[in-house]
Order: C-alpha cells, then structure tokens, then sequence
C-alpha cells in the first residue's frame, strides 16, 4: 500500500464559545489539519501575524475585538491580507449574510455547524482546495476514512471516555443538529429521532441516560412521549428534559412537570447552559442509583 507524506496546512479558528471551537478544532484536527485556537479578536488577530495560517475561521460575536474588526485589521496587513477568513456565525438575520461578506470575508457558514460537511464547506476556500500531507504522518485511505466517519468522536486531549448517552427527539432537523454539535465533542452519545414513536424504540434500544424532548411536535407532542416513557417500567426511571421556544406562561412547564418530567427549558439555550443541564440530569441519575 503506497503512502503520502505532506505538510499540513494550518486553521486558525477564532471563537469565544468553547464548545464551537472544541467541536470545530476536532473535525479539522480529525481531517488532517493543523490548527490553533483564539478566544478573542484581539488575540487572534496577534496569532495570525505570528502564524500566517492558510485559512481564518472566525466567530461575528468575539470579545475584545468582534469579527468586523479582525477582518478589518487582517486585509489591511500587507502579509495577511490573501488569507482567506471564513465567518461561521449564528447571524442569521435578513441581509446578515451579504453584510458580512461585504466586509471582506471570503465565505460564510451558519451556526450549528453540520459536522458531517463542515471541513469540506471550509476547504472550498483553503489554497489548492484541500488538505497538504504531514510531513511526520503516515495518511492511508483507511485511516482518512474513519476520521471522516468519526466527527463525534473525541482525541485523547479531550476526554478519553463517554460522559454519558442522550436520545434527542425533536421533529426539527436544525434543532436535532445544535443538540448533537453541543454534546457529542463533550464525550456524550447522542441518538436523534424525529417523533415519538421513533423515540420510544430508540430508548427501549439504547436506554439512554437522559430523554431530551421537544414539546410542541407532529403528531404527537412530548405531552405523549412523558406519557409513554413513565408508563413503561423500562423507561420511567429516565429523566425527561422537556425543551419548548413556543411555550408561553407558566402552564405548559407545570404540566410536563405535572406528567413527571425531570426539568422544563425554554429555547434560546446556549451550548454552554444545556451541556450543564444534560450534566445534572446525569449526575442525578448517577446519585439514585447509588
């Protein structure tokens, strides 16, 4: 079997977020990419002129200086102005997307991030259009191969075990994707199904550590799934987090809370504030069962 030896390229990822920037830096890391990290405009704007990376992917909404002022700063350095800079934002309002490429970024990618495509999205726009070979690594088609099936997997320099396991059950496919991005570079397992029916099958099958559920679904709600999973004596001892943007009042939340569910969230949720609730329900559960 031949093999191929090359230089890779470097990523400079800039993201305040640490859960986006893990999940980010793991996938080009997986694909065979150098990179390196900025939690701030500032900083990253400092690590590129140090660094010179093929490529810049940065978050709008950094601290210190925000995404406008790195490219400002970048295209007006004679040594780092060719760099193409990618903006992976949560930006979605109407005109967001030319504004920011208006402003001098080459590309634009919304958040969440789909795993499955994103190092591809962003080689559109590396020099030579993919990923140069490490002069220290040894790539074989089998190994590129189960990095690329492998996106919720974590390195050794992350977390060597799982956390823990999640069915998410959601009949939006965007709000199933931000569910798996959060928790999956965390060391969770995270099972998805898009109505209740799948959802009790799937629990049965893969008995969970905790039921994450959408509320207001079709045909049927996560008013049934709390019915059916605290009727079944093999999933009533799993907490249901019932999750809601719709919910209005105080009623829907008393209700699931009623029916027996574990806790009620309202959406928007940050990354940060559902991975730690995923984590108390984990840590209960770990607590009851000792």
């Amino acid at each position: 079997m031949s093999t191929l030896t090359y230089t890779a390229q470097r990523v400079l990822v800039i993201e305040d977020n640490k859960t986006n920037r893990e999940l980010m830096v793991y996938l080009l890391n997986a694909f065979g990419y150098s990179t390196y990290e900025a939690e701030n405009g500032r900083t990253g704007v400092d690590m590129a002129r140090k660094g010179h990376p093929q490529l810049v992917v940065c978050d709008i909404q950094v601290p210190e200086l925000d995404g406008y002022g790195v490219i400002r700063e970048l295209k007006m350095d004679e040594t780092l102005r060719e760099i193409p800079v990618v903006a992976v934002t949560a930006l979605a309002m109407v005109g967001d997307r030319d504004r920011i490429l208006a402003a001098g970024f080459d590309g634009y990618i919304p958040k969440p991030i789909a795993p499955e495509t994103f190092v591809a999205e962003l080689e559109k726009f590396l020099p030579g259009g993919k990923r140069a070979l490490n002069r220290d690594a040894v790539v074989t088609p089998e190994s590129t191969a189960t990095a690329a099936a492998s996106p919720g997997a974590r390195d050794k320099s992350s977390t060597t075990q799982s956390r823990g396991s999640v069915v998410a059950v959601d009949d939006v496919p965007e709000n199933l994707e931000f569910v798996r991005s959060t928790l999956q570079p965390s060391g969770y397992a995270v099972f998805t199904a898009d109505n209740v029916e799948s959802a009790v099958a799937l629990t049965r099958e893969k008995k969970p550590d905790v039921l994450l559920c959408e509320l207001h679904m079709q045909p049927h709600s996560g008013f049934d799934l709390l019915d059916r999973a605290k009727a079944d004596p093999a999933l009533k001892r799993i907490p249901v987090i019932i999750i809601s943007s719709t919910a209005t009042g105080s009623y829907d939340e008393a209700e699931c809370l009623e029916r027996g569910a574990a806790d009620f969230v309202r959406r928007p949720i940050e990354p940060e504030a559902l991975l730690a609730e995923i984590d108390k329900m984990v840590r209960r559960s770990e607590d009851a069962a000792t």
